[in-house]
């Protein structure tokens, strides 16, 4: 009976030891990786532009507002006519009527008038052609259009829209640089990659190819897109 149990005891002795053992290889397994990052640029064009063209008209009267905002209105259609620009892009955006006599404080040098905010937004997908008439928009002024800038940005905003047909070729270029690197970590470590840990896409952003102080993406035609990869692998 006694050699049963003291047999019994043995065995499970080994099995005990065994497991710590195989428990002990998998938790330095486990601590045995690296945390790389990939990163993929590439330089797009915008292939969408927004142009909100605002403008103010006055008068002492609603009529004569009225009468100020119709001609502005022609003025701007037939500079866009002049800039190669059709009818169908140009919707109205914004109209605004303000009557100051109704403001119950007004100042001591205030003007009884009633003034017209009005944006025509230009849509093209012709990049280039809005980006040429915006530098030549000082020939609204000479016409006698009074241009605001009260609501936002004057100038076009350029969008890029085709990100979803770059994604997986950029995630592809991220991961294979997050790749290249863990293999030279792990060279320079004397061990060997392993499989894959764990992997993180990142984010996809949109920055300005010229990234200055005072220069905004949404203003610039070429952007630089950017993704950075996160991937962790097993070192052997």
């Amino acid at each position: 009976m006694k050699v049963v149990s003291a047999l019994v005891l043995g065995i499970c002795a080994i099995v005990a030891a065994t497991l710590i053992a195989d428990g002990l290889t998998g938790l330095r397994t486990g601590d045995r990786y690296v945390t790389v990052k990939g990163v993929a640029e590439r330089e797009v064009r915008a292939d969408l532009a927004l142009w909100p063209i605002r403008f103010v008209a006055t008068g002492d009267t609603l009529a004569q507002a009225q009468q100020q905002a119709r001609s502005s209105r022609d003025a701007i259609a037939a500079f866009l006519k002049l800039q190669a620009i059709d009818d169908s892009a140009v919707e109205l955006l914004r109209l605004d009527v303000t009557d100051t006599r109704a403001n119950p404080y007004p100042g001591n040098n205030s003007e009884h008038k009633v003034i017209i905010n009005q944006t025509l937004m230009v849509r093209s997908n012709d990049v280039d052609r809005i980006r040429q008439a915006a530098q030549n928009v000082s020939d609204l002024v000479d016409s006698g259009v009074v241009l605001s800038s009260d609501y936002g940005p004057s100038g076009p905003t350029y969008l890029f829209t085709g990100l979803n047909d770059i994604k997986p070729e950029m995630i592809a270029e991220a991961t294979a640089a997050a790749r290249e690197a863990a293999e030279q970590f792990a060279r320079d470590a004397s061990a060997e990659l392993g499989s894959l840990r764990r992997a993180n896409q990142g984010v996809f952003q949109i920055l300005a190819r010229d990234q200055a102080p005072g220069i905004q993406e949404p203003q610039q035609p070429v952007k630089t897109v950017r993704v950075v990869s996160t991937v962790q692998y097993y070192l052997n």
